[in-house]
């Protein structure tokens, strides 16, 4: 089993990494559990913002709030004051104050504007970001709180609206029960795969928002009395990624028979595609997630544990996979060391590889129908039969022949074919579902296919 984070390029499409069929690509999410940094305004009001912070600012004490801009130091231009550059801030007008810095230079990431502001002797920082943060910075002692641009907009309201305005950031709370959750990180690379289109990639989503990790003990930021943990909150595809290799072997340890494919399939076809609000799984920007963003959707090891059918991919696919690419066969040969002699190259004939998901790069109007094979192996109950649902966006005709698998003790492996017809499907990616019902499991697999 080899299992590798999709990266933390999102939320652009096409950035999606590690993307062989061989690899488990793990896409990252959020869970029900977040981390808020509330900045309380002279007026009353509140806000709650991302960020992780172990300030000792109370309710009680306001301090002095200005805006980057407001107090740039000589020759420095407005725009980079705002944003918090690098030598932006004169020191005199920012010590003691709480200090609003914008984001709209991306070329500055997050820690370095706290430290800025933090060296400029600033009591604290509130960064307004274009959006709501999914992924709270780890500030440390120093008074932190990050705020999308709504938010943003009604602190600046404010400031502007008094001669002294005045502020303080409370300590972090965790917030238990977090709704919505799951949803994509933003950070997740997105799909489809550059380099292998033919393959849905990623596969699933996996918790990988403010995961508690191990990580070498820092003497810096402790707060007084207490000692440097051993552990941390990171977030990134790489928390997502051992999440998944944990499932994995908890399904080994029940099913030692089944091969690395097994096991994968068993993850992919029983994730589920809900949240905690038992609505669809969202993006960060609030809409439905599709498939090139979480993959086939959240894992669910419990269910995987008795997913009914399951679909191996065996090394012949693997090889199949590496001529249809366009690897010669004196470099296939060396790899796999078998006496291979691929056919005609074909990228189109990947999406026919035996795996739990389908991907179809083009599928063009005028073309009469494309048929993708898939052949599922019976895990469950010897006698089973398993019926077929579609779920197709409206103009993409999807058929499954045949539409009931009939398993028994001589038949356990089933070869089935599904069709697709684009003459009425809207241009681009559309999305879908087939699922193989038997009254007990829920054998669910996606289908991202490209009309031209």
């Amino acid at each position: 089993m080899v299992v590798c984070s999709a990266g933390n390029d999102g939320p652009g499409h096409y950035t999606v990494v590690n993307t062989a069929p061989w690899i488990f690509t793990v896409a990252a999410s959020n869970i029900d559990r977040n981390f808020q940094s509330t900045v309380v305004l002279g007026n009353g009001k509140s806000f709650t913002g991302t960020g992780i912070n172990f300030s000792n600012l109370t309710r009680s004490t306001m301090y002095s709030l200005v805006f980057g801009e407001e107090v740039a130091a000589k020759f420095t231009s407005k725009t980079e004051a705002r944003n918090c550059y690098p030598g932006s801030l004169d020191n005199r007008k920012v010590a003691g104050k709480i200090v609003i810095c914008v984001n709209d230079d991306q070329n500055i990431i997050r820690n370095m504007k706290k430290l800025i502001v933090q060296d400029a002797g600033a009591i604290g920082v509130i960064l307004i970001e274009k959006e709501d943060i999914d992924v709270p910075f780890d500030a440390g002692l120093f008074p932190f709180t990050e705020v999308g641009n709504l938010k943003g907009y009604q602190i600046l309201k404010y400031l502007k609206s008094t001669k002294k305005p005045t502020a303080t950031i409370l300590p972090t709370t965790e917030v238990h029960r977090y709704r919505p959750a799951p949803i994509v990180a933003s950070f997740s690379s997105r799909g489809p795969s550059s380099l292998t289109e033919n393959i849905l990639k990623p596969d699933v989503m996996a918790p990988g928002v403010s995961i508690l990790a191990a990580l070498i003990p820092k003497k810096e930021n402790v707060p007084v009395g207490k000692k440097p943990s051993m552990f941390g909150l990171k977030s990134g595809t790489s928390m997502a990624c051992p999440h998944v290799s944990g499932a994995a072997a908890f399904i080994k340890s029940v099913h030692r028979s089944w091969s690395p494919s097994m096991i994968k399939s068993a993850l992919m076809t029983s994730a589920t595609t809900y949240n905690n609000m038992r609505k669809s799984v969202t993006n960060s920007s609030n809409y439905i997630a599709n498939p090139h963003e979480m993959g086939v959707g959240e894992i669910n090891p419990l269910k995987a544990l008795n997913p009914g059918l399951v679909f191996e991919t065996d090394v012949e696919d693997h090889i199949r996979f590496l001529c249809y690419y366009g690897y010669s066969n004196k470099d296939i040969r060396k790899m796999s060391k078998t006496n291979v002699t691929c056919p005609r190259t074909s990228q189109s004939l990947i999406s026919n590889i035996n795996y739990p998901s389908i991907s179809i790069q083009t599928l063009k109007r005028n073309q009469k129908v494309r048929i993708i094979t898939r052949t599922v192996t019976n895990v469950g109950t010897l006698n089973a039969t398993y019926v077929a649902q579609v779920h197709a966006p409206q103009g993409l005709v999807v058929k499954v022949i045949p539409n009931k698998l009939v398993f028994s003790e001589s038949v356990q492996k089933i070869t089935y074919k599904v069709s697709f017809y684009a003459k009425d499907a809207p241009g681009g990616y559309n999305f879908g579902s087939l699922t193989w019902l038997d009254g007990r499991h829920y054998v669910h697999t996606v289908f991202a296919v490209q009309v031209e």
